[in-house]
């Protein structure tokens, strides 16, 4: 082989270790956006815990099929995990039926994930509807973690350690996240509002 054709391994080699060490990347980004566990993602997914635990650490090439059942049980394009950072636009579009859902128990809320996954370790924000009733209860997050829910319509209650407060259209809460928060929709009509949560604000005492 000469220099031309062992360079060229050289290249091929450097861009599958950039390509695998993305995946991992953006698999263990997706991952914790719907807030699975390891072994969540692993029972949903058919791929062995082991293995995505050694994908998202680059500790392993996966297989193209292996892959496609990870992209299955994340709801995004098989094509939107390969990405690597190099290659995405500058404007990035999703389409709604793109958009991964979350649901409340109840079933009566739903989050729509509207935020960059690069910043889902930090910064998160969704598009959230409930129906009247709707109640979304959840366990704290990081210490320091603030929520903000800006109401666009309807009207919603937030209640955090005992502590309600009220919004309807155009008001904005604020409050922290990092102990059992819960929202509902008081009213009679449907909720629609955007949440953001930031989870390393500085911490308030």
């Amino acid at each position: 082989m000469g220099v031309e054709g062992r360079d060229k391994v050289k290249a091929l080699e450097a861009g599958a270790v950039a390509l695998s060490g993305q995946l991992g990347k953006t698999v263990q980004r997706l991952r914790k956006a719907y807030n699975l566990s390891l072994s969540e993602l692993s029972e949903q997914s058919g791929v062995a815990k082991s293995i995505i635990s050694q994908i998202e650490r680059n500790e392993t090439n996966p297989t193209l099929a292996t892959i496609w059942r990870l992209a299955q049980a994340l709801d995004v394009s098989i094509e939107r995990v390969l990405q690597t950072a190099e290659d995405e636009p500058f404007i990035e579009k999703t389409n709604k039926g793109e958009t991964p859902m979350l649901f409340s128990d109840d079933g009566k809320c739903r989050l729509g994930i509207i935020g960059w996954i690069k910043t889902v370790e930090w910064l998160q924000w969704y598009d959230f509807h409930a129906e009247p009733g709707g109640v979304l209860e959840s366990d704290p997050h990081q210490r320091g973690s603030i929520e903000c829910l800006s109401v666009i319509s309807g009207e919603l209650e937030v209640e955090v350690s005992g502590v309600i407060e009220q919004a309807k259209g155009g008001d904005t809460l604020r409050y922290r996240c990092d102990r059992p928060h819960v929202i509902r929709n008081t009213g009679k009509k449907p909720a629609h509002a955007t949440m953001v949560c930031i989870l390393k604000a500085a911490v308030m005492e």
